[in-house]
């Protein structure tokens, strides 16, 4: 995203705008400006500001006249009134921030908006995380802090190391050179993003290693870390087994998903539909 200069009059309203504060008036050329290497390409700013196109002489001079009056102008705050910004185009690697960041933009790898992952939520669909497993969801970043992915694959390293399997239908392991050591592509790691997630599943009897590695390497990183644990529930919709070793972690479990089936396939996955026979 680039700030057009010629149109831009320093109101300010696009700084507020920003969910990772990189747009501010540059005091010596009176600008909005972009810090390029921050921006992660959300398009809040484009997208999330209304365009009046109005007159950036006019606009400047009315703006001048109501300072030398001293009379207090406040424009609306969520509009930009000379339509300053223009999305740039695009290209390799820049353009996966735009990917991980703008949540109207699907992955190419996955098809999936947003981030890219469905994750466990479709589990009942999916069967990503069977019985006896448990399924990591390992979130990097948010609006104001983001992440890169040199701190991405500082984990999956590590994740690696241990022997763990990542999931083929996440965008982070089709960026990924070599799945099997969790080394990513060497030109995306500067790449900055507001948030990835990083997916992957072990047996039941690994869940604290998985934690305590995680809580390790998180240590070392400049984001921030969520931690998502997905499980299959028993026959009465009660999980006995996981939640005893989260809280024995210090967490304290809530009840926020709860998959019911109603999205089941009524068939296995890997049978073929029965053919109707058509009588002419």
């Amino acid at each position: 995203m680039r700030i057009n200069p010629d149109k831009c009059v320093a109101c300010g309203n696009c700084t507020y705008v920003c969910p990772m504060e990189a747009i501010y008036i540059d005091p010596v050329i009176k600008r909005a400006t972009i810090k390029r290497d921050e921006c992660v390409e959300c398009y809040a700013c484009y997208n999330g500001l209304s365009q009046e196109h109005l007159n950036p002489t006019m606009v400047r001079t009315v703006r001048k006249i109501f300072a030398l009056a001293k009379v207090r102008f406040d424009p609306e705050p969520d509009v930009c009134p000379t339509g300053a910004f223009e999305p740039d185009e695009l290209t390799w690697p820049r353009v996966v921030r735009r990917a991980f960041s703008d949540p109207r933009v699907p992955h190419e790898s996955t098809g999936v908006e947003g981030r890219g992952t469905e994750e466990v939520k479709t589990n009942d669909v999916s069967g990503r995380v069977k019985v006896g497993e448990v399924g990591f969801t390992i979130e990097f970043g948010r609006p104001g802090v983001g992440a890169r992915f040199h701190e991405i694959q500082e984990m999956c390293w590590a994740l690696a190391e241990a022997g763990v399997s990542f999931e083929k239908k996440n965008p982070i392991t089709s960026l990924m050179s070599d799945v099997a050591t969790g080394t990513l592509r060497a030109d995306i790691l500067n790449e900055k993003v507001m948030s990835a997630i990083v997916e992957i599943k072990v047996t039941v009897d690994r869940t604290e290693e998985i934690i305590r590695l995680v809580w390790a390497v998180e240590k070392r990183l400049g984001t921030v870390i969520a931690l998502g644990v997905g499980t299959r529930c028993d026959e009465n919709g009660e999980d006995k087994v996981v939640a005893p070793i989260l809280e024995s972690l210090g967490y304290k479990l809530e009840r926020a998903k709860t998959n019911i089936g109603l999205g089941r396939v009524k068939r296995p996955l890997d049978k073929p539909a029965a053919k109707e026979t058509v009588n002419a």
